[in-house]
């Protein structure tokens, strides 16, 4: 389906769905996604198709053809129904306290569906609940006290993205490391502990030295609010220049 713009194709999200059909199996594009991101939370994406899906609704793949047309507008649908989770945390009357929740509810959905943290920071989210989470991130920053203009707008929330990305994606990475691998802490220590011994004796690397003989293995919840907020009292603390 064109625009009245041109020849590129409508976006799903205006598209209207095909007119619902009773026989032999009802659909929708929620049912799809539903489907879709269910297959995806056991398998991962790199198993997920049209074909699969098909099968697991019990309709043939050509009649999902009618409602999404390929891979990409399907992973549109799961990660806009992933964002509506998302949403409703930033409903919020104060800004920091409504920026704290969208981070904090956008950590719970990715390890609900770790697949969905593949999904950040690449191809534009622009589904409508994609939409409402960034106007309520971008609203509540713009109240901050160091938010001055529309430059250290985007500023903040590049910021803030960057870290929420960064940190998701590492937290996924590990868990799904330690699942598939088995690694654990005494497993490690017997396989690369001898090495390590030796290179931090040379003393050329002190401070890793430190972190290694004397850091503490840091709770991975706690430590996404401590650097989060470190990163809210960054925004905040920001002097008008």
């Amino acid at each position: 389906m064109e625009t009245p713009y041109g020849s590129a194709p409508m976006p799903i999200w205006e598209r209207p769905e095909p007119r619902p059909r009773v026989a032999p199996v009802p659909l929708s594009r929620e049912k799809i996604a539903a489907t879709a991101i269910r297959l995806a939370d056991a398998h991962g994406l790199d198993g997920l198709s049209l074909r699969r899906i098909a099968k697991e609704l019990g309709v043939g793949p050509m009649r999902l053809y009618d409602y999404v047309t390929n891979r990409s507008e399907l992973l549109d649908l799961m990660v806009d129904a992933v964002y509506a989770q998302i949403a409703e945390a930033g409903r919020r009357s104060e800004w920091r306290a409504t920026v704290l929740a969208i981070a904090r509810e956008t950590r719970t959905a990715a390890l609900d569906h770790e697949w969905f943290s593949d999904l950040l920071g690449g191809r534009p989210h622009l589904g409508p609940h994609a939409l409402a989470v960034g106007e309520s991130t971008a609203a509540a920053l713009s109240q901050a006290p160091g938010v001055h203009d529309i430059d250290d707008l985007q500023r903040a929330l590049g910021a803030l993205n960057a870290f929420i990305i960064g940190a998701l994606r590492r937290e996924i990475t590990e868990r799904r490391t330690a699942r598939s691998t088995g690694t654990d802490e005494p497993a490690f220590q017997a396989s690369l502990g001898p090495y390590l011994t030796r290179m931090l004796n040379t003393g050329r690397y002190p401070t890793v030295a430190r972190l290694v003989i004397d850091g503490a293995h840091l709770n991975a919840e706690e430590t996404f609010n401590h650097n989060l907020t470190t990163i809210l009292d960054g925004i905040t603390s920001r002097p008008h220049t």
